[in-house]
């Protein structure tokens, strides 16, 4: 049973409501930092191994600083996370930038950083060629090996049906090309699976990997130097479901590496994994109020947040556990859709969820929002994003993002012309 737990009490919300009116997000500083060690020790077997923190899950600075004295790098997708690493100080190999479709203005600003670029398309050689003029000494490509990866899930989909990546036949000649250019060091990178607590599938990956860097030696004589094997290692949304076990995941993968890197004498690999969702998910909240009661065909709760605060379930129907803040132990003896207001339909963050009886002004937890939360938030409606708190272990808080303001929505606008 997996212990859907607050790291705070009703005594002590009450007083950081007090400051910071709901909604907001706050984070549990101690649990992100103890639940990476952990994910660390994991992997302690290899040497070198690295874990870039996937920026999009949770963009906050504070949150990148929080986790670089462990050494957990980055793993940026986009201009604005690049700028991010820059003003923390993530500068380097520190840094995987993987995107897709990318403009040269984004590839410039990593090449700057002196980060390891991932490239999605083996065009994006001559891309590059043409806009920079030559191609770093280190360099990764991401490998998409469609039917050799069984399954898939509704988030990233299948790997024959993803935008991501290059087939076997193109990653061969895209490393060949790469060499002609000059480049003396050489990455693999996948990502096939999002939030999936199956150790046993991503020993998969890891084995498609393996398998393919042997390939690559005996084609092409280029050994590969790392593998970043991706992120998708699961959260435990539902009380029902058990979080992945860290040491089990690690063990795995190490049965992988021995029996097919180890047994053919392949020279050490550094292995890297890029999870966001696992690092922060699990410890962040969306604190809300509830404001409304509607009792039509059902009964409604509604809160004074929305779907723009928190939108994986109105995205992707994803389940987030709530806990009516004083009612842990209450009696679930209610059946609520809990609602914001939004003009969208599909404006809920539960349907048809057995609850205690919530009124008017109770404290309304949605757990697990740590990832993929206030990251895709958006102002459809006129809404403004909420503020980010850090809980500190000794109980105190920090405001890592204010709240909006409608000038902060209007500030594009130019109302003089009007």
């Amino acid at each position: 049973m997996n212990q859907k737990t607050l790291p705070f009490t009703s005594e002590q919300l009450e007083s950081i409501i007090a400051q910071y009116p709901t909604p907001f997000h706050i984070y549990d500083e101690e649990g992100i930092l103890e639940n990476m060690r952990q994910f660390l020790a994991a992997f302690s077997w290899n040497e070198g191994f690295k874990q870039y923190f996937a920026v999009k899950a949770t963009p906050n600075p504070y949150i990148m600083r929080l986790l670089q004295p462990l050494g957990v790098g980055a793993d940026c997708s986009s201009l604005a996370e690049l700028l991010l690493c820059e003003k923390v100080g993530i500068i380097g190999h520190d840094i995987m930038f993987t995107s897709n479709d990318t403009p040269y203005v984004e590839y410039k600003k990593a090449l700057e950083l002196g980060a390891i670029i991932n490239l999605d398309d083996i065009t994006h050689i001559d891309y590059l060629m043409k806009h920079h003029g030559s191609l770093p000494e280190t360099m990764c490509l991401r490998y998409n090996p469609g039917n050799l990866k069984t399954g898939g899930n509704d988030i990233i989909g299948l790997p024959t049906e993803a935008k991501y990546g290059m087939t076997r036949e193109q990653a061969l000649e895209a490393y060949k090309q790469m060499q002609d250019l000059g480049v003396k060091h050489f990455g693999l990178h996948v990502m096939l699976a999002s939030n999936d607590r199956d150790v046993n599938a991503h020993k998969q990956t890891a084995e498609i990997c393996f398998e393919f860097a042997l390939e690559i030696r005996e084609k092409l004589g280029i050994n590969i130097e790392f593998i970043d094997l991706g992120g998708g290692v699961g959260v435990a949304y539902r009380p029902e479901e058990e979080p992945i076990n860290f040491k089990e995941l690690g063990a795995v993968v190490k049965e992988a590496y021995d029996n097919i890197l180890v047994a053919n004498n392949y020279p050490h690999v550094q292995l890297a994994y890029e999870c966001g969702r696992m690092v922060t998910g699990p410890f962040g909240y969306l604190v809300s109020t509830a404001i409304h009661k509607k009792d039509i065909y059902r009964q409604y709760i509604g809160l004074d947040s929305c779907m723009a605060n928190l939108m994986r379930p109105a995205l992707y129907g994803s389940y987030h556990h709530i806990t009516v803040m004083g009612k842990e132990n209450a009696p679930k003896d209610h059946v609520y859709d809990v609602t914001g207001s939004l003009c969208e339909n599909n404006d809920k963050f539960a349907i048809q969820r057995e609850l205690p009886k919530i009124d008017i002004g109770d404290r309304i937890i949605i757990h697990d929002a740590g990832a993929h939360g206030h990251a895709m938030g958006f102002n459809y409606n006129g809404k403004l994003r909420s503020a980010e708190l850090l809980l500190h272990k000794d109980g105190s808080v920090t405001q890592i993002r204010r709240a909006e303001t409608y000038d902060d929505l209007f500030s594009t606008l130019d109302f003089s012309n009007l």
